[in-house]
């Protein structure tokens, strides 16, 4: 009997067998890209997982005391301001100064004529001449009698008559002479002085121009310069003297910080004028419009120094200590505080808490 060859019937490749074999390739790939990017994960965010003591500034948080902030509106000014006035209608003849010009008090900065002064000075002069002439002859007269008297020619009426036209004429003289000071006084009212050491703020009447008693020529600053803020009615019971004020101008004045010093007691449109000084502030510019962060009261919570906080990707964390002394990352929303070297914590930390100003050891 022949044998019989059994030839065993070959199977079609399983896809199934074929993917997981493909699969089985991929992994060593997947967990090498896994790795790469999670060490790429570390350098761009804190982990908060990381449990490693930390070295450095250590501060416990504290609830304090936080300053109200209002942004008012302000402008640099002085605290007076000196009008140079006309003392004397007239024609303003000349002016000396302009706008920006430094001056003394008692300085002459102009002068006003006015041609009727000068008439009635003439006429003065010419009365006193015509009344020393009179003078002259009175007491002429009066030597004359008073030699006839003295030989028995006149009675003693004719010499107290004499002598009453002579004390009259001298009268004349002395009243001539007032009269005459007087007019020359006021045509020297015609100077215009400074009224205060200070510089020139407004000098707007050209030369030429007809000018009345008491009109403003020039306007002079007078005192230190301060910003005078407008504040609104609702907050006059908490803006006082002594209230810190930091400008917020966005140039060389930006942070400087001064004290309210005055208070005017009046109500204008619903706001009341402040006066603050502020280091620095020159009257260079008088009228520059300023703004101004007004502390107006206080309310608890927390701040901290900026160097504990630090920013990644738009996100603040803190360093922040565990009961065994490892330090974590935790995230914190903060806002700017008065101070601009703190910021407040508005969350994420609370108070008794223990914070570092360095990362944890690496």
């Amino acid at each position: 009997m022949g044998r019989v060859r059994v030839v065993p019937e070959r199977s079609a490749p399983s896809h199934r067998n074929s993917g997981g074999a493909r699969l089985v390739r991929h992994i060593p790939i997947a967990l090498t890209a896994l790795a790469l990017l999670t060490a790429c994960s570390r350098g761009g965010e804190p982990d908060s997982s990381r449990t490693t003591a930390p070295t450095g500034e250590r501060l416990t948080v504290q609830i304090t005391q936080i300053p109200q902030i209002k942004p008012l509106a302000g402008e640099v000014t002085t605290r007076k301001q000196a009008e140079a006035l006309a003392r004397i209608p007239g024609i303003l003849l000349d002016l000396k100064v302009r706008e920006g010009d430094e001056v003394t008090k008692g300085e002459l900065i102009g002068r006003i004529v006015e041609r009727r002064l000068d008439y009635e000075a003439n006429a003065s002069a010419a009365q006193i001449a015509a009344a020393e002439a009179q003078a002259t002859n009175a007491r002429a007269a009066l030597t004359r009698v008073k030699y006839l008297y003295d030989r028995g020619f006149y009675a003693k009426a004719r010499l107290d008559e004499a002598e009453a036209l002579a004390r009259a004429a001298d009268a004349e003289v002395r009243a001539a002479r007032a009269q005459h000071s007087a007019s020359a006084s006021l045509a020297g009212e015609g100077a215009v002085i400074a009224p205060a050491t200070g510089r020139v703020l407004h000098a707007d009447v050209p030369p030429g121009s007809p000018v009345t008693e008491g009109m403003s020529v020039a306007t002079i600053t007078a005192g230190a310069p301060v910003v005078r803020l407008d504040v609104p009615q609702s907050l006059v019971n908490q803006v006082l003297v002594g209230t810190r004020v930091t400008l917020m101008d966005g140039s060389e004045l930006n942070g400087r910080q001064g004290n309210v010093v005055q208070v005017y007691p009046a109500i204008s449109g619903g706001r009341v004028r402040a006066d603050v000084e502020v280091p620095g502030v020159a009257a260079d510019f008088v009228g520059r419009r300023v703004s101004a962060n007004v502390e107006v009261g206080s309310r608890a919570g927390i701040t901290l120094p900026r160097k504990f906080v630090s920013t990644r990707f738009g996100v603040d964390y803190v360093y922040l200590l565990g009961k065994g002394g490892s330090a974590v990352w935790v995230p914190v929303q903060t806002a700017p505080a008065a101070d601009r070297n703190r910021l407040e914590i508005l969350s994420g930390v609370s108070a008794g808490d223990v914070v570092t100003a360095t990362s944890p050891a690496q």
